[in-house]
């Protein structure tokens, strides 16, 4: 029996605190501070002057300190913390330091998905109303407008729950989600605001104008195919730069600043499936004139100051991202001098700070504490028990049971839906490990249990590939491993993640049998290849359960994107898969589990 969702409280004075913190549009240092100064100018205009950006990015929807999946605080091994509440101190901070008329707040993208919160707010009780009721407020949209964010970046992941989910948050939102490269399919216009000016305001001095272009990343193209195809179109981010940055200057911008929801090494995860580089905040720095720093996101990185030279001006930009999840701060700081009656950016220098060093920040913990409750109250439902406890420790390296679960839930779904000449065609499963630290325990089965095994919001596909695709397909996903010469002892510390291929891009197969040959180089590593005993045949024709993002051409793989469906649906693996466990009442890794993949050394059986 499916799980209800719980019932969301009612905090009367959640919308009168909110209101209250809505900031100013266009200016900083506006009201009673304005008002002051009106009255005191000095009698001789300043001649330089600093302000300074903040910047976040990925946030992800954590919005305290805590793991939804483990029902803990959030840990790891360098001691980082997250959440939008720590960071919304270390602003306070810097507002205090530096003053509020001299301090602007951006965000690169990826709001509002990631956590079992995100999750909560677009599908339990989701944001755009149900059943004829009305929606209550993101989370994210309460905070960020308490923090008095001044602008955003669309990231890949706002797409994830579908455009009008998106459009809800934007509405709910007191400052603009920027998009210069989101464009409405028809038109090929911005479908979001493609930039925002704001004002610093200086006393007896011209107002410096700031111009924050945001662009976001081409990829939404394939990773969120289902949602946008035919609605939008993402074009590449050097050249939206390149039609955006000469207009902010066009209209006095005395500074230019970029927040780009994309990483900053020129790299493509997709390969040649796009026209527009993935990764291409360096390539916008060095390649587009009159930028002077750019807030970087997507990679889930921290570079805490990154220098590029634009190769027309000479020109350097620095560049800076803030890792994720709020672990980090960005603080960009500006120095300016009036230089015949216009500003001129004199110095620009960047540092990240460590959210792990305040504590959090009691009036966002007072806004979204009875929505942390309820998400907390919603992952520990109970939905079934397990006989065993099935970890994912070593997912990376063994076939173990808990990834054929994830495998046995894609096949038995994709079964009920395929065509009488498909159900005809063997069917099996490809399937990433998400999460290393992912555990379903023996005994009772809660929903974050099966949540932390499968962390990603992605629907199911199934697909034809041949025997040959399938054998380029596995190949490709066995650069996963460094190569380790017969004879060398094997550590599965130093043995995974070659190539920068993550393990979420790292698909196991379930329903053929397999050996990955470590000893070989890479393109020659699939051996023993079979369905049902026999060698797979170049020509025999299968179909593929996988997720969408992958068969829309996430993470480079060759065949897929291009093979003909079988089956599609909007339903997400995650929840079908406790769904599974609900209608079962048992897991039982009896009924699924099955080793039917191995590591060798030229033939060698490595665990």
């Amino acid at each position: 029996m499916p799980v209800s969702p719980l019932n969301r409280r009612a905090f009367l004075q959640k919308s009168a605190v909110t209101g209250a913190a809505v900031a100013a549009a266009g200016a900083v240092g506006t009201g009673s501070a304005e008002a002051a100064d009106a009255g005191h100018r000095p009698q001789k205009a300043p001649r330089t002057w600093s302000f300074s950006i903040l910047g976040t990015t990925d946030l992800h929807s954590h919005v305290f300190d805590w793991d939804y999946y483990t029902d803990a605080t959030y840990k790891d091994s360098k001691g980082n913390s997250v959440g939008v509440a720590r960071v919304a101190t270390l602003i306070k901070q810097q507002r205090a330091a530096k003053g509020e008329d001299r301090v602007l707040l951006v965000d690169a993208g990826d709001i509002i998905q990631g956590t079992s919160l995100a999750y909560y707010y677009a599908r339990v009780d989701p944001i755009t109303g149900s059943d004829g009721h009305k929606g209550p407020k993101h989370p994210m949209a309460i905070a960020m407008n308490a923090m008095r964010y001044d602008a955003a970046a669309l990231g890949n992941h706002e797409f994830n729950y579908g455009i009008e989910t998106l459009r809800k948050f934007e509405k709910q939102c007191h400052f603009p989600l920027l998009g210069a490269n989101a464009l409405d399919a028809k038109t090929l216009r911005p479908a979001f605001p493609p930039y925002a000016v704001k004002r610093v305001r200086v006393p007896g001095a011209p107002d410096i104008k700031v111009g924050i272009l945001g662009l976001t990343n081409p990829g939404i193209a394939l990773w969120d195919k289902d949602n946008v195809a035919g609605k939008m179109a993402f074009t590449g981010l050097v050249e939206q730069a390149k039609k955006y940055v000469p207009r902010l200057r066009a209209l006095g911008c005395d500074v230019v600043f970029l927040t780009d929801h994309s990483g900053l090494d020129g790299s493509s995860s997709y390969g040649n499936e796009l026209p527009y580089v993935e990764n291409a905040s360096n390539l916008v720095a060095e390649q587009v004139p009159g930028i002077d720093a750019i807030l970087v996101g997507h990679t889930h990185t921290e570079v805490s100051s990154y220098t590029v030279t634009n190769t027309e001006t000479g020109k350097a930009v620095v560049l800076s991202e803030p890792y994720c999840y709020g672990m980090r701060l960005t603080v960009f700081d500006f120095e300016l001098e009036l230089v015949h009656g216009q500003w001129k950016v004199t110095s620009t220098k960047a540092q990240t700070l460590n959210s792990n060093t305040v504590e959090e920040d009691a009036e966002i913990t007072e806004l979204l504490k009875a929505d942390h409750d309820l998400v907390v109250k919603y992952v520990n439902t109970p939905v079934g028990t397990c006989t065993a406890d099935l970890s994912a420790a070593e997912a990376c390296w063994k076939d173990v049971p808990v990834m054929d679960f994830i495998h046995q839930v894609q096949m038995a779904t994709v079964a009920t839906g395929l065509s009488a000449a498909d159900a005809a065609l063997p069917l099996i499963s490809v399937a990433a490990p998400f999460s290393r630290t992912a555990d379903i325990p023996q005994g009772d089965v809660t929903i974050r249990d099966v949540a932390g095994l499968y962390i990603y919001d992605n629907t199911l596909y199934g697909k034809k590939l041949t025997g040959a695709q399938l054998k380029d397909y596995l190949e490709y996903a066995a650069k996963y491993y460094h190569q380790v010469p017969s004879g060398t002892k094997v550590d599965p510390a130093t043995l995974t993640n070659a190539n920068n291929f993550w393990d979420y891009m790292y698909d196991t197969a379930a329903g053929v049998s397999y050996d990955i040959d470590i000893a070989q180089a890479e393109g020659s590593r699939i051996k023993n290849l079979t369905y049902n005993g026999t060698a797979v045949t170049p020509d025999q024709v299968f179909v593929v359960a996988v997720n969408n993002y992958r068969a829309n051409g996430g993470s480079g793989y060759p065949h897929i994107a291009s093979a003909d469906i079988a089956y599609s649906s909007t339903n997400e693996i995650r929840q079908l898969m406790i769904d599974y466990v609900t209608s079962k009442g048992t897991l039982d890794p009896a009924d699924f589990a099955a080793a039917n993949w191995k590591l060798t050394q030229d033939g060698t059986a490595v665990f």
